[in-house]
C-alpha cells in the first residue's frame, strides 16, 4: 500500500465521517481521489458510508474520548495506510439545556469531545506530517462561536475554543508546512438540524430571517469549503476560519 505515494493518491482522515457533515466531506474526498478512512462509534453507520463510498474510503471504529488510545491509533493508520496527508476534525457533540442547569460533568464531556480529543489527535498526526514537511488540517467550528446563542454554553465554549486553537496552531505549524484552516458551518440541512428546526417554527423562521440568502444550506457545500483548505487552491492560505452560512454571521 505504501507505493500509493508515487502514484498521487493522497490520505485523508476525516471523524465523525458516517453522517452529516462528515459524511458530506467524505464524499466530496472520494470523488475526487483522495482515499478517505472514517472514524466515528457507530460501526453500522460506519459500514454502509463505507459501503456507499466504495474502495477508497475504510473506516475504524473508536471512540475519540479515549484520548490514551490515540497516538496508537494514529500508529496504526500510518502503518496500514502510509502518510496522513489531510485531518479532518469534524466529529463534535451538541447538548441543548438551560444554563443554570448544565452539570459540571456535561461542560467536561463536551470539551472533552470537541476539544481535547481534537487536540490530542492533532497532536499526533502532526507529529507524522513533520518528516514530510506537509500536510493540512481542517477543523470544524460553528456559528455558535461567531454569536451567542442560546442554551449551549458548553457547546459555544468549545467551537470558540477549536477557532482560537485554529489560530495558534497555525502559528506553530505553517513554518513546516503544515496548514490549519477552519470551517465555521451556518444553518446546515442535515437531518439533525431537520428535527431541530421542524419542531420548532419559531426557531426556524428567526435562522432564515437573519440569513440573507433565506435558505439552509447543503452538507455539500460545507465539503466543498472543507476540500478547498485540504487542497492545493489553498496552498497560501492558513490561520483562516470560513463561515459557510449564507451569510448568516453578518445577516440583520
Amino acid at each position: 500500500m505504501h507505493s500509493d505515494s508515487n502514484t498521487g493518491i493522497k490520505t485523508a482522515i476525516v471523524t465523525g465521517g458516517a453522517s452529516g457533515l462528515g459524511y458530506a466531506i467524505a464524499r466530496k474526498f472520494v470523488q475526487n481521489n483522495i482515499r478517505t478512512i472514517i472514524i466515528g462509534r457507530n460501526e453500522e453507520k460506519l459500514q454502509a458510508a463505507k459501503e456507499a463510498f466504495g474502495e477508497l474510503c475504510t473506516y475504524i471504529a473508536f471512540d475519540l474520548t479515549n484520548l490514551p488510545q490515540i497516538p496508537e491509533l494514529v500508529t496504526h493508520i500510518v502503518e496500514e495506510y502510509g502518510r496522513i496527508d489531510i485531518l479532518v476534525n469534524n466529529a463534535g457533540i451538541n447538548m441543548k439545556k438551560p444554563f443554570t442547569e448544565v452539570t459540571d460533568e456535561e461542560f467536561q464531556t463536551i470539551l472533552l469531545t470537541n476539544v481535547s480529543s481534537v487536540f490530542a489527535l492533532s497532536r499526533e498526526v502532526v507529529k507524522t506530517m513533520l518528516p514530510h514537511g506537509s500536510g493540512a488540517i481542517v477543523n470544524i467550528s460553528s456559528m455558535a462561536s461567531q454569536y451567542g446563542i442560546p442554551k449551549v454554553i458548553a457547546y459555544t465554549a468549545s467551537k470558540t475554543a477549536i477557532e482560537g486553537m485554529t489560530r495558534a496552531m497555525a502559528v506553530d505549524l505553517s513554518p513546516q508546512g503544515i496548514r490549519v484552516n477552519c470551517v465555521a458551518p451556518g444553518f446546515i440541512a442535515t437531518d439533525m438540524s431537520a428535527k431541530a428546526l421542524n419542531n420548532d417554527p419559531e426557531r426556524k423562521n428567526k435562522v432564515l430571517s437573519r440569513t440573507p440568502m433565506g435558505k439552509l444550506g447543503e452538507p455539500a457545500d460545507v465539503a466543498d469549503a472543507v476540500y478547498f483548505f485540504s487542497t492545493e487552491g489553498a496552498r497560501y492560505v492558513t490561520g483562516t476560519v470560513l463561515p459557510v452560512d449564507g451569510g448568516n454571521s453578518i445577516g440583520f
